[in-house]
């Protein structure tokens, strides 16, 4: 079974968020273009707790995550893709 995609709203070390993660406050329904495949999905911010552990999985895999929560004020959020009928 595939995972839902899932996306951490950086902008570096910016103290304010991506743009696109404001458009998808204002409206969760998006459009998903990857190489192969496109479709539609409902975005959703992830909650706390859940949102800091499946952050800190991915930085564990990706160390440059971790450095980019330390360097912004924020809390950088999660957001997860789950894909329309």
């Amino acid at each position: 079974m595939a995972r839902n995609p899932l996306l951490e709203a950086l902008r570096g070390h910016a103290p304010t968020h991506p743009d696109w993660y404001r458009n998808i406050v204002a409206n969760p329904n998006v459009t998903v273009e990857l190489p192969g495949d496109t479709f539609e999905a409902v975005a959703t911010i992830v909650p706390e707790p859940r949102r800091t552990e499946l952050y800190d999985s991915q930085a564990a895999v990706m160390p440059n995550f971790a450095e980019y929560a330390k360097g912004t004020t924020p809390t950088i959020p999660v957001v997860v893709l789950t894909r329309k009928p």
